[in-house]
């Protein structure tokens, strides 16, 4: 399953990719006007109104004894798409620790076990406020499926340009960061040196007594 998604995503197999991308962004982009039921519902029937008469034709082919009798889609029909009980095992185990992990999360966000954290969290959820005044989530989907399909072939392709950029800005906040380090150490108060003790006074000698 994860290697179909690593071709899918690197445009191993450019028809397939081409299809499902097409299909996700304009069953996403239907979704701002007609609801979840009435897109799926269109695009299974667009899908039929391909396979049904190309079923017929084969068929009919068939019936005048000029095809063998073979099935347009028996490619697809034969390809297995069901789970082993190992991998549905497998496949539950996930995703019960994935959602156990996040209850634990934002359990301990909300309830503060790590102040620096919650301070993130906070700032996060604030600027999520202004994320969803300017857009909201479906548009946020799409955009998801357009970097997903985009960002790792631009990646594969770019790569020595990305990783000399990357290092470029990491060299530029590095030199920041020490130049504002060097400017805090320079402004900062020195400690106040403490008060050398003064040694006691001596103690006076006791006069001796003329006789």
């Amino acid at each position: 399953m994860a290697t179909k998604v690593v071709d899918l995503v690197y445009w191993r197999n450019v028809g397939k990719t081409g299809v499902v991308f097409t299909g996700l962004v304009v069953g996403l982009a239907s979704l701002f006007q007609l609801s979840a039921i009435t897109v799926l519902s269109h695009l299974c029937l667009g899908v039929m109104c391909v396979t049904v008469p190309l079923r017929l034709y084969y068929k009919l082919l068939e019936l005048l004894r000029w095809n063998a009798g073979t099935h347009p889609f028996q490619s697809y029909l034969d390809e297995d798409s069901s789970l082993t009980d190992k991998e549905t095992v497998m496949l539950v185990e996930e995703v019960v620790l994935l959602i156990a992990f996040a209850v634990t999360e934002i359990k301990r966000l909300l309830f503060i076990d790590s102040l620096i954290d919650s301070i993130k969290f906070v700032v996060l959820l604030y600027l999520l406020t202004y994320v969803g005044l300017l857009t909201n989530g479906l548009t946020l989907v799409i955009a998801a499926v357009i970097a997903l399909f985009s960002l790792p072939l631009l990646y594969k392709k770019q790569q020595a340009r990305i990783r000399r950029t990357v290092r470029a800005v990491k060299a530029f906040v590095r030199k920041i960061r020490n130049m504002c380090v060097n400017m805090y150490n320079k402004v900062k108060p020195s400690p106040a040196s403490a008060p050398t003790p003064t040694p006691p006074a001596p103690a006076p000698k006791p006069k001796v007594k003329s006789k």
